[in-house]
């Protein structure tokens, strides 16, 4: 059970245990005949493969409340491609499924480029990207949320409380961020979000603020989930990284562009896990090492355009206090780990603190020299500025690419 405490500058929704899924999924259906819902998948193909996305899709299956789903494949040739269309027609909703390596959405990727208005690199930022595009495009949706395709633990509870907030016509929010308790195989989960996000933000605040930005922030209990949902025009003003960044990216477009009143987040389920990615403490371009550098460098930036100067003596300052406060909640974790009888090692995690200072200090470094590669991808409005019909013919690219198959 969940507490009601509230804090920071967002509105957090709970999970008091008093009602039942049958309940909520009544509210979402009378819900969908105002305000029609969706779901955008981002997926690799060989999450196909994997026994998670079975799961998601066998749950998705009784949300009878959702009137479109949107599945991006990334990573997939024409063979695998014709098989996640077989393997994602079994949902009896609108299910479209846009393959992001096929030659008519490569082809409008092209024209983008030619305009200087493609993502520049490839990842689940550009795949959700092109989702939310065709989202918009589509037009039947009025609350959409996405979540990863690698849930190990997912029912479909967590979407019903993630679409709620947005859906329901009595409430105001535009956004709703998921958060969940990140605990499995009895040790703590979560390294990237309790030992670089939190820490790195209460430095950074420590150092410039007190900063809006850092404190909103800092009111996320979970600031890199990858579940969210949001009404259907916050996905046409929406910039975001194509890189590990985009969690922190959008959560930062949401403070730029609506009042905290409209923003909350919603407690999703009691136990979350999904596929983990490797430390590569050797490798700067794999693993959680490139994540913490991306995620570093998403923060840096969007403060960049709130004004904050970095310099490299202010990196340094920076690293420095975020070593200190990462080390003191280390020690909070193991006290925490101890009381509630979980394993903890303590060597691993400092390890991993240090990977991070390290890390941090050369993000800042790419960012001063300005050799971004993945700048924020501009967003729909702009696009449509640029190319009036760019929804029509998005709508033609994925049937042209469904058709190669027929």
């Amino acid at each position: 059970m969940s507490d009601f405490f509230q804090n920071g500058l967002i509105t957090t929704l709970h999970n008091l245990s008093t009602r039942t899924l049958e309940e909520i999924e009544d509210d979402l259906v009378r819900f969908s005949n105002k305000r029609p819902m969706g779901l955008i998948l981002p997926s690799l193909y060989s999450e196909i493969e994997r026994p998670a996305l079975t799961t998601i899709v066998n749950e998705l299956k009784g949300a009878s409340y959702l009137t479109q789903i949107v599945v991006g494949i990334d990573q997939a040739n024409k063979d695998e491609f014709k098989n996640a269309m077989q393997f994602f027609s079994q949902l009896p909703q609108q299910t479209d499924l846009l393959w992001n390596d096929g030659p008519n959405l490569l082809a409008i990727d092209e024209k983008l480029r030619k305009k200087g208005l493609a993502p520049t690199e490839k990842g689940k930022g550009r795949n959700v990207w092109y989702c939310m595009g065709y989202m918009l495009a589509r037009n039947n949706t009025q609350a959409i949320a996405l979540h990863d395709c690698d849930i190990i633990t997912y029912k479909r509870e967590m979407l019903a409380r993630l679409l709620y907030p947005v859906a329901n016509p009595q409430f105001n929010y535009q956004f709703c961020k998921g958060y969940y308790p990140r605990i499995a195989d009895n040790s703590f989960n979560g390294r990237v979000s309790r030992l670089l996000v939190t820490p790195l933000v209460r430095a950074l605040n420590q150092q410039h603020g007190p900063h809006r930005y850092l404190d909103f922030l800092d009111s996320f209990r979970y600031p890199l989930a990858g579940e969210f949902s949001m009404r259907n025009n916050v996905l046409e003003d929406l910039r975001m990284p194509t890189d590990w960044g985009l969690e922190a990216g959008i959560l930062m477009e949401m403070m730029k562009n609506y009042a905290t009143s409209h923003l909350c987040q919603a407690d999703l389920a009691d136990c979350y896990d999904h596929k983990h990615q490797a430390l590569s403490s050797e490798d700067k371009e794999q693993g959680l090492s490139k994540m913490s550098i991306e995620i570093s460098k998403a923060i840096f930036k969007k403060l960049a355009t709130d004004g904050l100067e970095f310099s490299q003596e202010s990196l340094r300052t920076t690293k420095a206090t975020y070593y200190r406060i990462a080390l003191d909640m280390v020690e909070s974790y193991r006290n925490d780990a101890m009381f509630n009888g979980l394993n903890y090692e303590t060597h691993k995690e400092e390890q991993m603190v240090e990977m991070f200072a390290k890390n941090i200090k050369h993000a800042g470094q790419l960012f001063l020299e300005d050799t971004d590669k993945a700048p924020f991808i501009p967003s729909w409005r702009r696009i449509v500025s640029a190319m009036p019909d760019i929804f029509a013919q998005l709508i033609e690219a994925v049937e042209k690419d469904r058709e190669l198959f027929l």
